[in-house]
C-alpha cells in the first residue's frame, strides 16, 4: 500500500533548546570536571563525566549522521540535545569506469563513521537517523537489493522527462523541474529496460537507512516531496498513481519514524544496543534547519553559503516552482523556502578571506550603504525574481574596497528581505526572527547590516551542522516510540 498514514505527535518541543583517518574528523564531549586528553586516534575526548543516567548507569543517546554532497558527519547527543560526539569523513574516491562510483563511498562512508563513533558511547545509542541531499536518486531491484544503475545525483537534470512530467503534473508543481526525483524516474523508466517493473525507487537517506534496518522499499515525506507525494493528504496524489512506474515507489512515513530494529550483523560489529532502532530520516537541508532548533511560526533560518538560501516555519503552505518556492511538512507546519544565486561565491570571487575579514571590520553597520548591485557570479535569478537573463550588478565600484565590500553586504542582505516579503505574499507566515547558518554567519558586521535592512532580531544560530539536525530526529523516533 503506497499509502501509509501516521499517527502525528509534536516533535517540536524535542528540538527546543534547554579507516582512512586521513579523511577522518571526530570529538566527543561530555559534561565535565575539565580533564582534556588526546588519544592516538586523534578522537578529542572529555573525562570525568557527570552521571545523567538518574544513577542506574543507562543512559540513553541518539544518533545523527548527516551525508552532503562532498562528505559525511555523525553527531552524538544526549536527551538534553548536549553534544556527546561528532565528527567527520570525505567521501573515498572510488571510481569505475563511467566516473565516480557514489554507491560504494556512500556505503564505505557509513560503515567508517560508525566505527569512528568512540566505542564506549556506541553501547548507548538508543536510536539512529540520518539525512541525505535532496532528490539524489537510486533504483534497486525491489527483491535482491542491487542497485540498477549509477544514482541521479542532487543536481543532475533529465530535460528529456520533463515534458511528460509536466503533462500529468498540476501547474508549477514542484516536480515540474528537470532535477526533480520523478524526472529522474521518468527518464530511466522510458529507457525500457528488462525486469524494470520489478525494481524499486529509493532516495539517498533511504538507502543508506536500509543498509541498517534491511527493509526496502521505505522513504519520508520529505525526500518524497520532489517525487511527487503531497504530504498535507499523505498520500501519492492519483495523476502520480495512475502512471505504470507508480509500483516503484516507496512507502512513505513520518521523518523520525521507527522503522525497526538496527540489523543483528551490525549491531554485533559495531557494539550497538540490542534495542537500538533506526528512524526515517530527512533530506539535508531539512536537518540543518531542525537544527538551528527554529520551532515557532515565524522563525526563520537564512543560510548564507556558495548561494542564499531562506527557511521559514509556517502555518500555511506555499509552494511555486517559477520561483523554486515550495513547502516540506514539519509535523502540523510547514517550512516554505526559496534560494537565490547571489551569496558567498560573488564574495568569494571579488575578495579573499583574509580581505573580507580585514574590510568587514572598518564598515559601520548602523550606516546605510548608498550604492545598489545585484551581486551574481553569471546572469540568471530564480528566487526572489524569476528572471533566467538577470544580468549581475556589480558596478560602479567605488575606488574605497570598504564601501565596495559594505554595498555588496547590504544589497545581498536587500535580495534577503525581498525573499520573505515574497514569502508573505504567496501566504506564508511573516518572518519574525532569522536565525544565520553557513559561512556568512561568522561575520558579526554582516548579521548587523542584515537586522537594519530586515527590520528583524537576526542572530547565530547555535547549532547548524545538519547531523544534528538527523540526532534530534532520532530523539524524536526513540521517544515516539516509548509513546513519550
Amino acid at each position: 500500500m503506497l499509502m501509509l498514514r501516521q499517527f502525528q505527535i509534536s516533535s517540536f518541543a524535542l528540538f527546543q533548546s534547554p579507516k582512512q583517518r586521513e579523511c577522518c574528523s571526530s570529538r566527543s564531549v561530555t559534561l565535565t570536571r575539565t580533564r582534556l586528553y588526546r588519544n592516538r586516534s586523534g578522537l578529542r575526548v572529555m573525562g570525568d563525566s557527570v552521571d545523567r543516567s538518574g544513577g542506574n548507569g543507562l543512559e540513553k543517546l541518539y544518533l545523527g549522521m548527516d551525508f552532503g554532497t562532498s562528505g559525511a558527519r555523525f553527531t552524538v547527543i544526549d536527551e538534553q540535545g548536549v553534544i556527546r560526539a561528532e565528527g567527520k569523513r570525505e567521501y573515498p574516491p572510488f571510481m569505475r569506469e563511467e566516473g565516480m562510483d557514489w554507491v560504494s563511498s556512500w556505503k564505505a562512508t557509513l560503515f567508517s563513521l560508525l566505527e569512528d563513533i568512540p566505542i564506549t558511547l556506541r553501547s548507548l545509542v538508543s536510536s539512529i537517523s540520518l539525512d541525505g541531499t535532496s532528490a539524489t536518486t537510486l533504483i534497486l531491484n525491489r527483491h535482491s537489493g542491487e542497485v540498477l544503475c549509477q544514482p541521479f545525483l542532487y543536481n543532475q537534470s533529465c530535460p528529456d522527462a520533463l515534458p511528460e512530467v509536466k503533462s500529468i503534473a498540476p501547474e508549477n508543481h514542484t516536480v515540474c523541474s528537470g532535477s526533480s526525483t520523478l524526472c529522474k524516474l521518468v527518464s530511466w523508466w522510458n529507457l525500457k529496460l528488462p525486469n524494470r517493473e520489478s525494481a524499486i525507487l529509493l532516495h539517498q537517506a533511504d538507502w543508506l537507512l536500509w543498509l541498517l534496518h534491511g527493509r526496502l522499499g521505505v522513504s519520508d515525506y520529505n525526500n518524497a516531496l520532489k517525487v511527487g507525494y503531497d504530504p498535507e493528504s499523505e498520500s501519492y496524489p492519483s495523476w502520480l498513481i495512475s502512471q505504470p512506474y507508480s509500483q516503484l515507489l516507496p512507502v512513505v512515513q513520518s521523518p523520525g519514524t521507527s522503522i525497526g530494529n538496527l540489523k543483528d550483523s551490525i549491531r554485533r560489529q559495531f557494539g550497538f544496543p540490542d534495542d537500538c532502532i533506526v528512524c526515517t530520516g530527512t533530506t539535508d537541508s531539512i536537518a540543518a534547519f531542525l537544527a538551528a532548533r527554529a520551532t515557532e511560526p515565524g522563525k526563520a533560518v537564512t543560510s548564507l553559503g556558495s548561494t542564499l538560501a531562506i527557511k521559514l516555519l509556517s502555518t500555511k503552505r506555499v509552494d511555486d516552482a517559477r520561483y523554486g518556492v515550495y513547502s516540506h511538512r514539519l509535523d502540523d507546519k510547514w517550512l516554505v523556502g526559496g534560494a537565490s544565486n547571489t551569496g558567498g561565491a560573488i564574495l568569494r570571487q571579488l575578495f579573499s578571506d583574509e580581505q573580507l575579514e580585514r574590510l568587514s571590520r572598518e564598515i559601520n553597520p548602523t550606516v546605510a550603504s548608498t550604492l545598489d548591485y545585484y551581486p551574481l557570479k553569471s546572469s540568471g535569478e530564480r528566487f526572489p525574481i524569476a528572471d533566467p537573463n538577470l544580468a549581475p550588478r556589480l558596478l560602479p565600484r567605488p575606488s574605497s574596497d570598504v564601501e565596495y565590500l559594505h554595498g555588496i553586504l547590504e544589497s545581498i542582505a536587500r535580495i534577503e528581505g525581498k525573499g520573505y516579503k515574497l514569502l508573505k505574499e504567496m501566504g506564508a507566515t511573516g518572518a519574525e526572527e532569522v536565525l544565520t547558518a553557513g559561512g556568512g554567519a561568522k561575520n558579526d558586521k554582516w548579521i548587523k547590516i542584515r537586522e537594519r535592512v530586515l527590520g528583524l532580531p537576526v542572530s547565530k544560530a547555535v547549532h547548524t551542522e545538519a547531523s544534528y539536525g538527523a540526532s534530534l530526529l532520532a530523539l524524536k523516533g526513540a521517544k515516539q516510540k516509548m509513546g513519550l
